[in-house]
C-alpha cells in the first residue's frame, strides 16, 4: 500500500483517493495507542429493513440449528403453584389432589405495621436529605481545606 510506505503520507490525499467501498481506519495497539491510518474495504452490511416474507421466514426457521426446539409452547407449573398445592395439602383442608392450582400469583399486601415499600413522597424526601447533605459536606470540607491552605 503506497501510503502505508510513504514517509510524506498526508490524510486529506488518502481520504480523495478513496475508491468505491473503502474507508480510512486506525485501530489501537496492545498498549492502547493508535496505529497509523490505512486503507481498508468495508464489508456492506448483511441485514435489511422490513419483515421476512412469509417464505422467508419459514425458510430461516427450516435452517436454524434449534428447529423442532422451541417450536411448542410449554405452560410448566411454576414453583409457586407447586408450593401452593403443598401448603393447601398441609393445612388438612383439601388435599393436594383437589385443590386448584392458580395460574397466576396473586399479589397481598403486607400489614400496614410492617410494609416495607417506600411511598414516592418518602423516596423523593430521603434522596432529597441525601443531596443535601452531601453538598453540605463538601462545602465543610472545602471551607477545613481551604483554611490550612492559606495558613
Amino acid at each position: 500500500n503506497s501510503f502505508r510506505t510513504n514517509p510524506e503520507f498526508s490524510t486529506a490525499d488518502a481520504i480523495q483517493a478513496l475508491g468505491v467501498g473503502e474507508a480510512l481506519v486506525s485501530v489501537l495497539d496492545e498498549k492502547g495507542a493508535p496505529t497509523v491510518v490505512q486503507r481498508t474495504l468495508i464489508r456492506p452490511p448483511a441485514s435489511r429493513l422490513g419483515p421476512l416474507s412469509p417464505g422467508e421466514r419459514a425458510g430461516v426457521m427450516a435452517a436454524s440449528p434449534v428447529k423442532g426446539v422451541y417450536d411448542a409452547a410449554i405452560d410448566r407449573e411454576s414453583a409457586f403453584e407447586v408450593l401452593k398445592v403443598r401448603a393447601i395439602a398441609r393445612s388438612g383442608g383439601e388435599s393436594a389432589r383437589d385443590a386448584p392450582a392458580p395460574r397466576t400469583p396473586t399479589r397481598t399486601r403486607a400489614p400496614s405495621g410492617g410494609r416495607d415499600r417506600q411511598t414516592l413522597t418518602e423516596t423523593f424526601a430521603k434522596q432529597f436529605l441525601r443531596t443535601l447533605a452531601a453538598a453540605a459536606g463538601r462545602e465543610i470540607l472545602r471551607g477545613v481545606l481551604g483554611g490550612m491552605r492559606r495558613r
